[in-house]
């Protein structure tokens, strides 16, 4: 399994709402076809040193293996929300994962 976790971080000029308009934006990602978990969140606030709180908007997704990735990668859909939500952040930062 092929897991895909995307962590959206804000830009210093955030306005409120913008997390929930970059959630509503990802939410248009689950229409993509291969996918096997779909998720959106944000940060839990977790009080630890080793814990990164400071993302606005966490989307998880899993495929069945990494061919189902590619095809989500160049999906009009995906391509799309980032061509429309792209000012909503200030960085992303990814983990890719294969598990069993």
């Amino acid at each position: 399994m092929f897991f895909h976790a995307v962590y959206f971080y804000p830009r210093e000029d955030a306005q409120p709402g913008d997390a929930e308009a970059l959630a509503e934006g990802c939410r248009t990602l689950a229409s993509i076809p291969g996918l096997t978990f779909f998720s959106v969140g944000h940060a839990a606030g977790t009080p630890r040193e080793v814990v990164d709180n400071s993302y606005a908007v966490a989307l998880l997704t899993a495929f069945a293996d990494t061919a189902g990735h590619d095809v989500y990668q160049d999906h009009p859909v995906h391509l799309a929300f980032i061509a429309a939500n792209k000012h909503l952040w200030s960085r992303v930062q990814v983990y890719d994962s294969i598990v069993e």
